[in-house]
């Protein structure tokens, strides 16, 4: 079976399209990314403009467009914060529905930490016994721990790398006090989420996942992508804050220069690092390996392991929960 998954981000809308056959991992055949940076489009309301709509149904339809040429069978799209944030989401999703055909399902902050921690398992095995996931999206932060595919613990914060660099920075690069007091205010806002983690247990493995996660480790010395999903590759708390050092006195024009540094991110790096700093911090990490699977493919595996025969209202095993994992409603998205 030939599957797209449309993924409507804060900064980028991604399609992915992949081989899944049953029992075996997703096989990814094509990538495709566009920029919208939709949560920068939201307006002093929280509403998503005008603009900001039309765009996100050109690429909607546009990607739609692809997954067809692609031979896509089923095409499974979501949200998440930007659209999931906006005062008028209802409103944006009915008229992506109307215009291109897509019912676009929109997640719950606690549900991609759940989808991520499940694409985490799925790569690192039972073996890696008790798994503590972390994921910097654009606007929100996703922590989940446990040892099983589904976490004890999953939570969501609104510590994204884009919403910080809106909401805490003015200038370009921040400013020392600037960069001082969001980490002070990072430190505030960990403390309560870092206890009920440490309540579980402590971890066997801590994984990373996330693309501002895997830039951050490329920019202390992990191996490229050109090496290969295989390849181990970690962040140290000592590198990081090494690279913060640095980085946190470069313009975004001059980060966008650097290696492994897309220039659609790299107004969000400095934010980004920041709260990957404080994170570690928080509950005492000393290293992070990164996964390459996250959302996408927790998303994806899901969607797998109902085509292979379980019922999507009734948990696989006992591992698994039923409910909605989106919004409650028409456009509550139904993969778990």
């Amino acid at each position: 079976m030939r599957l797209g998954v449309l993924d409507v981000g804060s900064n980028t809308v991604h399609l992915l399209v992949v081989d899944a056959h049953r029992g075996a991992h997703p096989t990814p055949m094509s990538s495709e990314k566009s920029v919208l940076r939709l949560a920068e489009q939201l307006d002093g309301s929280g509403l998503l403009g005008r603009e900001g709509a039309d765009q996100l149904v050109r690429t909607v339809a546009a990607s739609k467009a692809a997954a067809e040429r692609l031979g896509c069978e089923d095409l499974m799209a979501f949200a998440t914060s930007a659209v999931r944030e906006a005062g008028n989401s209802a409103e944006v999703l009915d008229r992506v529905r109307a215009e291109t055909g897509v019912d676009l399902q929109v997640l719950t902050g606690e549900d991609e930490a759940r989808y991520t921690f499940l694409a985490v398992r799925r790569w690192y095995g039972w073996s890696a016994g008790r798994l503590l996931c972390l994921d910097i999206g654009g606007g929100s932060l996703e922590l989940a721990v446990g040892v099983d595919e589904e976490p004890e613990e999953a939570f969501s914060v609104p510590l994204g790398a884009g919403r910080l660099t809106r909401t805490r920075f003015r200038n370009d690069p921040p400013t020392r006090a600037e960069v001082r007091e969001t980490t002070e205010w990072l430190a505030e806002q960990l403390a309560p989420v870092a206890k009920k983690i440490r309540r579980v247990g402590t971890p066997d493995r801590v994984v990373a996942t996330s693309k501002t996660f895997r830039t951050l480790a490329r920019l202390t010395g992990a191996a490229p992508s050109s090496a290969g999903p295989r390849a181990r590759r970690v962040l140290t708390d000592a590198g990081l804050r090494q690279l913060i050092a640095f980085v946190s006195r470069m313009s975004a024009a001059d980060l966008a220069e650097l290696e492994g540094v897309s220039a659609s991110r790299a107004h969000q790096l400095v934010a980004g690092a920041l709260v990957a700093e404080a994170t570690m911090r928080a509950l005492s990490l000393g290293e992070l390996e990164i996964c390459p699977w996250a959302l996408r493919e927790g998303v994806i595996l899901r969607r797998l392991d109902h085509t292979n025969g379980s019922d999507p209202d009734t948990p696989p095993d006992r591992t698994r929960r039923t409910g909605d994992t989106g919004r409650t409603g028409r456009h509550g998205a139904r993969w778990s």
